[in-house]
């Protein structure tokens, strides 16, 4: 039985910063931990989103593709999909979707909203894969596509993050994008507006996996990052 209250999370966003990007677990591993979640191929390869069990990954060029089960991520999140509707919404912007969330929800535990519907003039990114020896996040990060749509149907997939865990996480709210024609996505930098049906799901209990196998992370002083800064600088 699926336990539908805990959000799985592998590794960190901090590990990101310094240029951890091997890939640390693979996408069958991910998916045995949810059929819903986010995250980023080894070297930053690409943004995923993954929707009702299949994984898409949109890459530097814009293509939507499924990716395999011997994908590799560094970052991942996911859950069991069971959403529960929370409001209807009619042209919000991002800002004024997140206020209106919170205030029918808690910004003290973990949740995941996922909004259908349309979106205007949606911007998204996605960064070309890197290889070693990996750049920091900020560097990397630089090599990116960005994309937009004027006006597109298709799903917002975001997770809430406490700021206590800022860091391990997004502080705040993370969201990636995948059109309804799979012909665009990515992690979203912004929106005009959303009209469509807002779902969400809270979670009482963060599993949180960290790549201990991996040399490279057991090894590395992240005192010596601006871990906060960086993230904030690279995921807006």
């Amino acid at each position: 039985m699926s336990k539908t209250n805990i959000l799985y999370q592998h590794g960190t966003l901090a590990l990101l910063v310094p240029g951890l990007l091997d890939g640390t677990i693979t996408m069958k591993e991910l998916l045995e931990h949810g059929d819903t979640g986010i995250g980023t191929g080894e070297g930053l390869n690409g943004e995923l989103i993954i929707l009702d069990g299949v994984p898409y990954q949109v890459d530097s060029n814009g293509n939507v593709n499924v990716v395999k089960d011997d994908f590799t991520l560094p970052f991942a999140n996911s859950h069991f999909d069971e959403y529960r509707h929370l409001t209807d919404i009619d042209g919000l912007s991002p800002k004024e979707i997140e206020k209106k969330i919170l205030s029918m929800t808690s910004s003290n535990t973990f949740f995941s909203t996922k909004i259908h519907g349309t979106f205007t003039n949606i911007k998204t990114r996605a960064v070309k894969k890197s290889e070693k020896p990996y750049a920091t996040l900020s560097k990397t990060a630089e090599d990116q596509s960005i994309f937009l749509e004027e006006s597109i149907e298709g799903t917002l997939l975001s997770y809430y993050s406490p700021q206590i865990f800022d860091g391990a996480a997004v502080g705040g709210f993370h969201h990636h994008f995948l059109a309804d024609n799979h012909k665009f996505g990515g992690h979203v930098l912004g929106f005009g507006g959303a009209s469509g049906e807002i779902k969400v799901q809270q979670f009482d209990t963060l599993e949180q996996h960290l790549p201990t196998k991996n040399t490279d992370y057991m090894n590395y002083d992240f005192s010596k990052c601006d871990i906060l800064g960086d993230i904030h600088k690279a995921e807006g």
